[in-house]
């Protein structure tokens, strides 16, 4: 494909430096700051939040949205495969969410719409593999802790009628507020500074010769589809029992054809049932990597170099990618300019959890 240097005028105090970086020719694929936040409906979001760090929305009242999704890690937990609820064990890696509402699909698999978070929150809470909860008790549970049966009523009218359901609009609506913070690659598109040089050669690459952007764009550096890249699956989901039930059980949830006779997570192709899409995953954001570790659907390579080093030698088995022969220094570079995406986190993520609420007596609506 071919390329035109593009360039951005970036200052720095009374000085100026151009900084360039390669695009696609015409309308083709490139990296974008982030938008402005989000508009949201502050009461219903603020409801959310509170949703958000509350366990007794899960069965057993053990776990919440923010036990796989802590705001430190970048709302990531950290772990290769992510925790299942009590009695299970997760296949998957746990994604960060911060700009979540930019994602133009969601889970790994792509199963949901970009659009579509109220679904996710529900699947995750009601779902026994992940909260095992149930939208009537959930209901229940928020009409006789009064805090939260307060932070409803603001949210929805005094005369609305309390169902499960308006916790995952809640939820959703607390997700909208959670973006990123700006990163010195962001100054650098807007104009604003200069990349040091290391970080410069490094998005030079990713624009250009190691093609990166060709799946990772726009704000999020996400194309949101489905590609093979051939990650090994990590021994866990085999050696642990309680992991390869859970993949099963999800092969078999999605309808495969024959689930027991699947050993290992086949990505998209569990969903679309397209051949080609099997063992597939749909292409991860690349912001506040620093932050989100380990990398990749199932947590597989624990840092970026590992990461970079995959993609160079094209991947593995069946992989779509091809080797990019890099140096040590391009390799250098690479991870210099992925770092950059990474800023301090945002406040939303600095804020202190709600406290946990003792239930109060019950207020019943007309």
């Amino acid at each position: 494909m071919k390329r035109r240097w593009r360039c951005w005028l970036a200052g720095v105090a009374a000085s100026a430096a151009l900084t360039c970086a390669a695009a696609p020719s015409g309308d083709g694929p490139r990296l974008q700051p982030l938008p402005p936040p989000a508009r949201v409906n502050a009461a219903l979001a603020e409801f959310g939040r509170h949703l958000f760090f509350e366990t007794r929305l899960s069965g057993d009242g053990s776990r919440s949205c923010a036990s796989c999704h802590l705001p430190e890690k970048g709302f990531a937990d950290g772990a290769p495969l992510s925790r299942g609820y009590n009695g299970t064990e997760h296949f998957r890696n746990a994604p960060g969410l911060l700009s979540v509402r930019l994602r133009p699909r969601l889970m790994w698999d792509g199963r949901h719409a970009g659009g579509d978070l109220a679904g996710v929150a529900r699947e995750m809470a009601l779902d026994a593999q992940f909260m095992n909860g149930d939208a009537g008790i959930i209901a229940e549970r928020i009409r006789q802790i009064p805090p939260l049966f307060s932070l409803w009523r603001r949210a929805f009218g005094e005369q609305a009628e309390l169902r499960g359901e308006q916790a995952f609009e809640a939820i959703a609506e607390y997700l909208r507020t959670l973006d990123f913070g700006e990163s010195a690659v962001d100054r650098a598109l807007r104009g604003e500074a200069a990349l040091p040089p290391l970080t410069e050669e490094g998005l030079r690459l990713f624009t250009g010769r190691a093609g990166c952007v060709d799946c990772h764009h726009g704000p999020l550096l996400s194309d949101g589809q489905p590609h093979r890249l051939g990650v090994p699956e990590p021994p866990a989901i085999t050696r642990e029992p309680l992991r390869a039930i859970s993949l099963l059980r999800h092969n078999a949830e999605r309808g495969l054809p024959h689930p027991m006779n699947e050993r290992g997570d086949v990505g998209a192709y569990a969903v679309s049932k397209n051949p080609a899409e099997r063992g597939s995953f749909v292409t991860p954001p690349l912001r506040g990597l620093a932050r989100t570790g380990p990398y990749m659907h199932n947590g597989y390579f624990a840092s970026l170099e590992e990461v970079i080093a995959f993609h160079d030698r094209g991947g593995g088995p069946g992989s779509e990618l091809k080797p990019l022969a890099l140096s040590a220094r391009e390799r250098q570079a690479l991870a210099a300019f992925l770092r950059a995406l990474s800023a301090p986190l945002p406040p939303s993520a600095l804020m202190s959890p709600p406290p946990v609420y003792d239930y109060g007596s019950v207020e019943r609506t007309p």
